[in-house]
C-alpha cells in the first residue's frame, strides 16, 4: 500500500539557477534550498537551470549562442533524470527568452511525468512580458499553482486572468543583524546589478548632489553586468570621489556590507520584490528607493524609508540628505522597517510554502494536517 504524501517527508525539486547566476533567483532558490535542509516534512533538491554540459560540450559554453544549445542538450536529459523522482517540481521563472528557455521545459517535462508544477515568477518586468507573450499566459494559467513574492506581481496576474497567491522571499535577520546608526553617516550602498532596469546611472546623480554637501561621502556598488564599464565612466565623468565599485559578491558574504553601510540608495525603474531592500531593512540602513513595480508593497513612503519616483535623481539626492539631517526620522523608519521583517522570516513562510506543496499532493477528500 501506498504511504499518503502528507505521512512521509516531500520530495521537491527547486528548478533554479545556481548562485553562479547572481541575482534575485539564484538567491531566493538557494535561501530556499538550504532552509529546508534536515527539515522533517520536506526534502528539496536543486535542478540547476544552468547545468555544466559534459566535458566534450564544455568548451561551447565561452561561445554566446554554442553556450545556449549546449545548455540545453544538457537541461532536458536533467530534468527528466530529477523530475521523475519526486512529488511536486517548483520552478522560479524569470520573463522574456528565459522564460521559454529554464521555466517552459521544466514544466513540459514535468507534465509528461505527471508531476504537479507551481511556477514562482519573480519577475518585475511582468507586465510587458505578459502582454507580449501568448506562450507565458498560457502556461501560466494551466499550471497547478502560480506563487509570486509580491501584491504588485499578484495583482498584475489578476489583470491578465491568471490566478496566484503571494509568499514573500525569505530574509535572514540572523545574518543581516539589526545595528542602530547613531550618528547616521554617509556611508551609502547599492547592491542591484549594473543592468538598465536597475538605472544605477539615477544612483551615481543622486551621490553627486550628495557629495557637494557631504565631501565625505562615499558609495559602495556590489554587483556586476552588461553596464559596468558605463557606470565607471560616468563616475569618472561626474568627478565622484569614493565610489567603490567591489565587483560580484557571493550571497554568504553580502552581509557584511549592509554591516558597514549606513544608508541604502536603490533607484530601480522596474523592479518586484527585491530582496536587498529587506536586507537592508534587517540590518537597520535607512532606505531610499524609488517607487517602481512592487517596491511600494514592501516599504511604505516615510513608514519604512523614503521612496521617491522613477528616474528622479534629484529627490533621491534629497531623501538621502534628509535621513542624514534627522537623527529621529532614521530611528522611526528603521525601526518599524525592522519589525516588518518579521513576515518574511523562514518560520512564517515556511508554513506557506508547505501548505501550498501539501494542497498540490493531497489526495482529494483526505484532511491535510495543520502546517507546522
Amino acid at each position: 500500500m501506498l504511504t499518503p504524501p502528507f505521512e512521509r517527508r516531500l520530495e521537491v525539486a527547486l528548478v533554479a539557477p545556481t548562485v553562479g547566476i547572481l541575482g534575485g533567483q539564484a538567491v531566493q532558490a538557494d535561501r530556499l534550498l538550504m532552509s529546508w535542509q534536515n527539515d522533517p516534512e520536506v526534502r528539496a533538491r536543486l535542478v540547476p537551470v544552468n547545468p555544466t554540459p559534459p566535458s566534450p560540450f564544455r568548451r561551447a559554453v565561452n561561445v554566446k549562442y554554442l553556450r545556449t544549445v549546449a545548455t540545453q542538450l544538457t537541461y532536458w536529459p536533467l530534468l527528466v533524470r530529477e523530475l521523475r523522482h519526486v512529488d511536486v517540481v517548483h520552478v522560479f521563472s524569470a520573463s522574456y527568452f528565459s522564460f521559454l528557455l529554464a521555466p517552459l521545459p521544466a514544466v513540459l517535462v514535468a507534465r509528461l511525468l505527471g508531476k504537479p508544477v507551481v511556477m514562482n515568477y519573480r519577475s518585475g518586468e511582468a507586465p510587458d512580458h505578459l502582454r507580449r507573450s501568448a506562450i507565458a499566459r498560457t502556461v501560466l494559467r494551466h499550471v497547478d499553482r502560480n506563487a509570486v513574492p509580491s501584491r504588485f506581481l499578484h495583482d498584475v496576474f489578476a489583470g491578465f486572468g491568471i490566478r496566484s497567491e503571494i509568499i514573500p522571499n525569505i530574509v535572514d535577520v540572523n545574518r543581516f543583524a539589526f545595528r542602530r546608526r547613531v550618528p547616521l553617516a554617509p556611508r551609502i550602498l547599492s547592491t542591484r546589478n549594473f543592468e538598465e532596469l536597475y538605472n544605477l546611472a539615477c544612483t551615481l546623480r543622486a551621490f553627486r548632489i550628495v557629495q557637494q554637501q557631504q565631501p565625505d561621502a562615499t558609495l559602495t556598488l556590489v554587483g556586476g553586468g552588461s553596464g559596468e564599464s558605463a557606470l565607471q565612466a560616468l563616475a569618472g565623468q561626474l568627478g565622484l570621489r569614493n565610489v567603490h565599485f567591489v565587483g560580484r559578491v557571493p550571497p554568504g558574504d553580502i552581509w557584511r556590507y549592509y554591516a558597514e553601510a549606513d544608508i541604502y540608495l536603490q533607484t530601480p525603474n522596474i523592479d518586484n520584490m527585491p530582496a536587498s531592500v529587506l536586507e537592508a531593512f534587517a540590518s537597520g540602513c535607512a532606505v531610499v528607493a524609488t517607487n517602481a513595480g512592487g517596491v511600494p508593497a514592501i516599504l511604505s513612503d516615510n513608514e519604512h524609508g523614503l521612496l521617491v519616483n522613477c528616474n528622479d535623481h534629484e529627490a533621491a539626492a534629497a531623501a538621502v540628505l534628509r535621513l542624514l539631517e534627522d537623527p529621529a526620522l532614521v530611528e522611526r523608519l528603521t525601526t518599524a522597517a525592522r519589525e516588518s521583517c518579521e513576515r518574511y522570516r523562514w518560520q512564517n513562510v515556511r508554513a506557506r510554502w508547505l501548505a501550498l506543496y501539501r494542497g498540490m499532493v493531497t489526495p482529494a477528500g483526505i484532511p491535510q494536517p495543520t502546517p507546522a
